[in-house]
């Protein structure tokens, strides 16, 4: 590859190309290793921590917490331990989150009817445009405030308004964004979607929020698709459910913000001459997982219908040991990922806006998901 191509690759090639180069070294193995020993401690303490608290004191609490805190205790406590042994950099490319996170909601699919779809798509495309819309617009604007450089106003907005890392990593793409500048922006993301997995269940609760509308809240602003499950999870069945169907709505938008940010950037920020950005865009662009997830259901559906009740409670929990055995090892990646160094090296300024953004889309989804779902059932 020449110099000049390898300057003008951008951040989503160069993340191709890395990956790659990357499968199947003993890196990669390595990571893997990681990431399997790490789920399966985590689901080891799932299942035996509530009986060993059973006749304590502590017999709430363990029957209270549920894998994914296990799972992402886990993965920062490897990452801890592989950073100061100095191979955690070295072997992150077997961290594979975002491959764990979208089989595990292919299979989720699974479990979820197509009639529960048809009748939720309706009120998640509403509040994901508004939200979308809502929350993209004030993050731009307040970056723009605070001084921050155009592409990294369009991945902060991209990732705090959409679905984290994963429409972070698209509009780095569309904007050709520097690749620090993605670093920052995706240790953000996990920064603020770490604490909101187990705190807005708990705020949910708290407020006496139906699972439907907990659903909606938890998949309209949490950043992260791997955060957001974990924290359905958590929640409950139902509210998991709800809110993959939502975040998933939103996911299916990350090809036209894309797309608007290329045409954007090329035709008033760069004025660049190389046209406009065709069609196609859309389909490269689009979160190819989302299709998964239909078809996982239709076919769930049509088994449905023609099972026997026994059969189809087997069907069931095969497919969630499947399910939840790739979420769990999605979290402990997320544990693994995550990097103090990029925030340090931000400065003060993206933090406040993503802080800022932050605050507006949970209250935004709030009021949305309290509107758009109430009364809503399975």
């Amino acid at each position: 590859m020449s110099e000049r191509r390898a300057t003008e690759q951008g951040p989503l090639e160069d993340s191709v190309v890395s990956l790659n180069r990357g499968l199947w070294t003993g890196a990669f193995l390595a990571g893997l290793v990681a990431v399997v020993v790490g789920g399966v401690l985590a689901r080891y303490l799932a299942v035996n921590v509530p009986e060993w608290t059973a006749d304590g004191g502590a017999a709430e609490l363990g029957a209270a917490v549920e894998y994914p805190v296990y799972a992402i205790a886990i993965g920062l406590l490897l990452n801890a331990v592989l950073a100061l042994t100095g191979v955690r950099d070295r072997i992150a490319v077997g961290f594979r989150t975002e491959f764990f996170i979208k089989t595990g909601l292919v299979v989720l699919g699974a479990t979820v009817l197509l009639s529960v779809i048809v009748r939720a798509a309706g009120p998640a495309i509403l509040q994901g445009l508004l939200l979308i819309t809502g929350v993209f617009a004030f993050t731009w604007w307040f970056a723009g405030k605070l001084g921050l450089d155009d592409k990294l106003r369009a991945l902060l907005a991209s990732a705090v308004s959409i679905c984290g890392v994963s429409a972070a990593i698209a509009a780095a793409g569309a904007v050709r964004a520097k690749r620090e500048q993605l670093a920052y922006t995706a240790s953000l993301v996990i920064l603020f979607a770490l604490p909101s997995i187990f705190v807005l269940p708990w705020l949910a609760d708290l407020l006496g929020l139906s699972p439907s509308v907990t659903g909606a809240w938890l998949g309209g602003n949490i950043d992260t698709t791997a955060a957001v499950t974990a924290a359905g999870s958590i929640a409950g069945e139902e509210p998991l459910q709800i809110a993959s169907i939502v975040k998933l709505t939103q996911n299916a938008l990350i090809g036209f913000v894309a797309v608007g940010l290329t045409a954007w950037f090329a035709f008033k920020v760069e004025r660049s001459s190389e046209g406009a950005p065709k069609a196609i865009e859309l389909w490269h662009r689009f979160p190819k997982f989302v299709l998964g997830f239909l078809a996982a259901s239709v076919l769930a559906t049509v088994y449905a219908e023609q099972a026997s009740a026994a059969n189809l409670e087997q069907f069931e929990s095969t497919i969630k040991v499947f399910r939840d055995s790739f979420l769990t090892l999605a979290f402990v990646s997320i544990g693994l990922e995550f990097k103090v160094t990029s925030l340090r090296e931000a400065g003060w300024r993206p933090v406040g806006v993503f802080a800022a953004a932050t605050l507006v889309n949970i209250g935004l989804a709030l009021a949305l998901a309290s509107i758009l779902f109430a009364g809503f059932t399975l």
